[in-house]
């Protein structure tokens, strides 16, 4: 089985491997954390530079279990590619960090979480940045 962090190189997202690794190591299961957009011209903030993968795998060969980083540029939102891999793969649990947001900030911009939540198989721990 899987333990899959979606990660945003924000606070949130830091949280999110935090719990991820947890979660993982105490259940001995593989991690794979995933860092995902659209891609194009325009600067995209989910998306983490070279400087900070690198410091995320880095970490990740320092675990004691099977961890691995993957990023998707390829055109596909980063919904997609979760609800992707979550279909592949035999996930266990989806760990997903949250930001919070006024009540007009969710009206206006939706919720990726949101959406996360309503359309992955899996269950999905949502967790907060301290």
């Amino acid at each position: 089985m899987t333990i899959l962090v979606a990660y945003v190189p924000r606070p949130e997202g830091r949280a999110a491997l935090d719990k991820g690794i947890e979660i993982a190591t105490r259940r001995n299961e593989r991690l794979l954390v995933v860092n995902a957009g659209p891609g194009g011209r325009q600067e995209d903030p989910s998306i983490i530079n070279g400087y900070e993968a690198e410091r995320v795998e880095e970490h990740l060969a320092t675990l004691p279990i099977e961890a691995e980083f993957k990023q998707f540029v390829r055109g596909k939102g980063t919904i997609e590619e979760i609800e992707d891999i979550v279909a592949t793969q035999q996930v266990s649990v989806l760990v997903i960090g949250l930001r919070k947001r006024s009540p007009v900030g969710k009206l206006l911009l939706g919720s990726m979480a949101q959406e996360i939540l309503l359309n992955v198989d899996c269950p999905v721990l949502a967790v907060k940045a301290p």
